[in-house]
C-alpha cells in the first residue's frame, strides 16, 4: 500500500480500487483552498470504487442492462417504503456524483446535460438526508454532500482526467509499459 518512484519507473500497490481512490481525492481535498471534511472524501471514494464496478452503474432487469434513469428512480421513491426510498435516492445521488465527476465529458453528448444530473444528484441527497439526518458521525451528512456536489464532481473529474493520463494502466498495479515483471 505504498508508493515506490525512481525517476520515471513507478509502482504503485493498493489493495482496493476505494483505496486508490481515496489517496487521490485526498491529495487533491489536501491542495484544495476550501477542504472537505476527510468524511466526505472517504464516502466519495467508496462511491468510486463501488462504480469501478461497470454492473455497479448499469440496471440489470431480468438480464437486460441499461443506463438507470435517475429522474424516475427519484420520483418513485417517493411511494416506496422508507428503506426501499433510502436505497433508491442513496443510488440515485451516488451515480449522478459519479457521472457527473468521472464521465462529465459524456453528459455534453446526451439530450440532458449536467446541470440536470447534478441537480438530480443534489435532490436525492438532500432528501436521502431528511431519511437518514446522521451518517458518518456527521448530522445532515448527505445535506452537506448535496451542498458540496460541484466541489466533489470536480475533484472526481480531476482523477478522472489523471487516470486517463494513465489509461494503459492497471489501476491496481501501475508500471511503465515498456517495462515488465515475470
Amino acid at each position: 500500500m505504498g508508493t515506490f518512484k525512481k525517476d520515471k519507473d513507478f509502482l504503485i500497490l493498493k489493495t482496493s480500487l476505494q483505496g486508490y481512490f481515496f489517496d487521490q481525492l485526498h491529495e487533491i481535498n489536501r491542495n484544495s483552498s476550501s477542504p472537505l471534511p476527510h468524511e466526505t472524501i472517504h464516502y466519495s471514494s467508496e462511491v468510486m470504487g463501488q462504480f469501478g464496478d461497470s454492473g455497479n452503474f448499469f440496471e440489470n432487469d431480468e438480464g437486460k442492462i441499461s443506463e438507470k434513469i435517475l429522474g424516475i428512480k427519484l420520483m418513485e421513491a417517493t411511494h416506496y417504503s422508507e428503506a426501499q426510498a433510502k436505497r433508491v435516492l442513496k443510488d440515485v445521488g451516488d451515480t449522478a456524483l459519479f457521472l457527473c465527476g468521472y464521465f462529465a465529458e459524456s453528459l455534453s453528448r446526451k439530450i440532458l446535460d449536467f446541470k440536470y444530473y447534478q441537480n438530480i444528484g443534489k435532490i436525492a441527497y438532500n432528501r436521502l438526508d431528511s431519511l437518514i439526518p446522521s451518517a458518518y458521525d456527521r448530522e445532515f451528512f448527505y445535506k452537506h454532500l448535496a451542498s458540496n456536489f460541484e466541489n466533489l464532481t470536480v475533484m472526481i473529474k480531476i482523477v478522472s482526467v489523471k487516470s486517463k493520463k494513465n489509461q494503459d494502466f492497471d489501476p491496481y498495479l501501475i508500471l511503465p509499459k515498456e517495462k515488465k515483471i515475470n
